[in-house]
């Protein structure tokens, strides 16, 4: 019986092979076959983590293809605006071998396309290899009657990507003062500490209620 598959180049068209391919490792019985190749080569990248089944399917038949083929690669053409597989045929009988142009001139919307993916790649490494922080802040009032409660929920108010505060407790400084020490964890390329203390902590309306704020411990996690 013969499958057909549309617009493998869009949302839509990965939607229904991923439906099609739940449950199964390949698009016809249980090894791979020229189906596969001829749909593999209709779908223009792997496809995104939204589409399970066809990126589990995508990745087999590229390793199946990389032990058949490893030799570098003159490229590979796809036509991102080209006409999508519009069916996929039965077996055909042995030593009848359709046409299927795997290897050719890699086009400009090719190169385009690597780049776009590699810059991908890219800034999905850097945004792994991003490190975070757990630092500890001493938050010392103005004097004895400054509402420590109220200092503490301003400095909770301050809110920013990749900042998260934690834990807390006051510490007797003397004559009666106390000081807020509070343990916050932070994304190191998100959040400069510096910053954080003297235009946030330190400025207003805050420091209507903070004196001054010192960094007792900064360990990278």
């Amino acid at each position: 019986m013969a499958i057909t598959f549309a617009d493998l180049h869009t949302e839509s068209g990965l939607k229904s092979l991923d439906e099609f391919l739940s449950g199964k490792t390949y698009i016809s019985g249980d090894q791979l076959t020229k189906d596969d190749i001829k749909v593999y080569a209709a779908v223009l990248a792997k496809p995104g983590g939204s589409f399970p089944s066809a990126s589990k399917w995508y990745e087999c038949v590229s390793s199946h293809l990389a032990a058949s083929f490893p030799g570098k690669a003159a490229g590979v053409r796809v036509g991102a605006k080209g006409a999508p597989v519009q069916e996929v045929k039965e077996a055909a009988p042995a030593g009848d071998d359709d046409d299927l142009d795997l290897f050719g001139e890699e086009t400009e919307e090719d190169q385009k396309a690597v780049q776009e993916r590699e810059a991908a790649k890219k800034a999905s490494a850097k945004k792994k290899e991003s490190g975070k922080s757990s630092v500890l802040l001493d938050v010392k009032p103005w004097d004895d009657e400054t509402d420590l409660k109220k200092l503490e929920e301003a400095v909770r108010s301050v809110e920013m990507p990749g900042l998260f505060w934690g834990a807390s407790k006051l510490v007797p400084v003397g004559y009666g003062i106390k000081k807020l020490q509070i343990m916050m964890t932070i994304v190191d390329d998100l959040v400069s500490v510096d910053d954080l203390i003297e235009e946030r902590l330190q400025a207003e309306p805050i420091n209507e209620f903070v004196q001054s704020c010192d960094i007792v411990a900064f360990n990278k996690i």
